[in-house]
């Protein structure tokens, strides 16, 4: 129903690399995290510009340069994350013009109903937690992972 768009989902699996070397300060290269995750050099270079803005990630230039987390994984939450790369989740309906009916409204406030659930979801998931379900699947399924 409904769909993670790649800009999302390329995001994600940017900033779970970023997670594994946070600990260590490591900062990684475009093409390190692009490689390891299959994502398009260009592309996420783009993403990775677009998330420092919003200080989920910060840079460093020169050759131990590169990117790392703008601050700690439990601080960085999903809902952040998609604010930041999609803008507002949830905009405030307008006043309805004449043609509204009110099938029309109650479908939207359905709609409406729906998208907060989803953003309260999405506001209680950060970046570790994420990393923690990722490790954990690894564990116990490690030949997928190979």
């Amino acid at each position: 129903m409904i769909e993670i768009s790649s800009k999302i989902k390329y995001s994600l699996l940017a900033l779970l690399e970023l997670v594994r070397c946070y600990q260590q300060g490591e900062f990684l290269q475009i093409e390190q995290i692009a490689s390891c995750q299959q994502i398009p050099d260009r592309y996420l270079g783009q993403l990775l510009m677009q998330l420092r803005r919003c200080g989920i990630v910060r840079s460093q230039r020169g050759v131990k340069g590169g990117y790392q987390l703008g601050k700690a994984p439990d601080e960085i939450t999903i809902l952040e994350i998609l604010t930041c790369l999609e803008g507002s989740g949830i905009q405030e309906q307008k006043e309805q013009t004449q043609s509204a009916t009110m099938e029309n409204m109650m479908i939207q406030e359905v709609w409406q109903e729906a998208a907060k659930a989803a953003m309260a979801v999405f506001g209680r998931y950060t970046l570790k937690d994420l990393y923690e379900k990722q490790q954990d699947r690894k564990r116990l399924n490690p030949m997928y992972y190979i």
